[in-house]
């Protein structure tokens, strides 16, 4: 490696490192803010549940340390999520001189609809799915006459495994446009696959949400029209694209 090479991988290291840290730095601000009233944060996250017990009965904690780590993790978890697009746009400062014209214009826009689309996940999981989760489980639960109690540390892991499987599902559309512009797959062929799709989306479905036929509806349906607007955005991307080699761009220098 010649000395102007070395130089500059050095220089992106440090790059790095100071992007990293900038990273860092937000998301521990944002994490003492947030454990701050994350008293608060898991009431708000623990609504679903309040609705769904029954009247006059409350969560509990087993476990005498259980409030300071689920408060710890809601805090962090939280503040992970609100740091998000600073995050991002860190990662986009970093590779964005490398890039070409055209990729900049698709970047931008895949990398806001990521963490629209994440969002929307979690906000219909906490909307829709919880509740409805929470009530069939407790009134299954009445049929044999004890008494529900709910452990919130319990509560908080499910609730997360559901966040994350349906902010997961719902990148959908962001997966679909990123095959196409990277030539993967077509509009096309995504219009083909429909069938298999629909019977991936109640598999999925099954797999992620509770055991009622209600919830798995509730994944699925949304899947089924995610994939249906991916393929759309998909065929405006490809509509949009441009070779590098016709519109004589070059990437930035490092």
């Amino acid at each position: 490696m010649s000395q102007p090479q070395e130089e500059s991988f050095i220089s992106h290291l440090v790059e790095l490192r100071d992007r990293l840290i900038r990273s860092l730095i937000v998301v521990l601000l944002l994490f003492g803010v947030c454990f701050y009233f994350s008293g608060e944060i898991m009431k708000f996250l623990s609504q679903p549940l309040y609705q769904a017990l029954p009247a006059g009965t409350r969560p509990i904690f087993t476990d005498q340390a259980g409030a300071f780590f689920t408060l710890t993790k809601v805090a962090f978890l939280t503040a992970v999520l609100m740091s998000l697009p600073w995050i991002l746009y860190q990662a986009w400062a970093f590779v964005a001189p490398g890039l070409y014209e055209h990729e900049k214009r698709f970047a931008l826009p895949l990398i806001f609809s990521s963490v629209f689309f994440l969002v929307v996940g979690i906000a219909f999981a906490y909307l829709f799915v919880l509740p409805a989760a929470y009530k069939f489980f407790i009134a299954f639960s009445a049929q044999t006459g004890a008494e529900t109690l709910q452990d919130l540390q319990k509560y908080w892991d499910f609730t997360l495994a559901i966040f994350f499987g349906f902010g997961v599902t719902f990148e959908v559309p962001v997966v679909e446009m990123l095959l196409v512009k990277l030539g993967m797959v077509t509009p096309q062929q995504l219009r083909d696959a429909r069938r298999y799709v629909v019977v991936g989306a109640f598999v999925v479905a099954a797999v992620l949400t509770p055991p009622d036929v209600l919830s798995q509806f509730m994944l699925a349906i949304p899947l089924c029209l995610l994939y249906e607007l991916g393929i759309w955005l998909a065929g405006f991307v490809k509509a949009r694209s441009k070779a590098p080699e016709n519109a004589g761009e070059e990437p930035a220098s490092p």
